[in-house]
């Protein structure tokens, strides 16, 4: 049995989710929202330390026809970024539509649960059987 982390990253806020390859469901877990690149990594190495997941998997955004934008080069470099500093394998699964599918109120932080929508998808169709 393996745990994974799965990560919603955005630039104000990064949602967090875990599981494991046993049960195979994700559930959110927090939300940082740190101020700084620093805050957040090390948000995240706290995370890491305690869970110790044995890989991650991060949202990719795309627009809906699958092109490419400017958040999809930094979900890329934010899953660079977590193996290179701390030496764990980063995924990336499509996340289009993660958010779109949770019913948000005005203002209210849905990272989180998008994170664990990202890593249900993982799951459902990346995961080993």
């Amino acid at each position: 049995m393996e745990t994974i982390l799965g990560f919603d990253f955005g630039l104000k806020r990064i949602g967090v989710a875990v599981g494991n390859t046993l049960i195979r469901q994700a559930q959110p877990l927090k939300v940082i929202s740190e101020p700084t690149n620093d805050g957040k990594f090390a948000a995240i190495a706290e995370l890491l330390e305690q869970w110790r997941p044995a890989r991650c998997v991060v949202g990719l955004p795309l627009h809906p026809d699958g092109a490419e934008h400017e958040m999809t080069l930094r979900c890329r470099r934010f899953a660079n970024q977590i193996h290179g500093r701390f030496g764990i394998p980063a995924e990336l699964v499509d996340e289009r539509y993660s958010s779109a599918v949770i019913a948000s109120g005005r203002g209210k932080k849905i990272d989180d649960q998008a994170a664990a929508i990202i890593l249900q998808q993982y799951f459902d169709q990346y995961a080993e059987t």
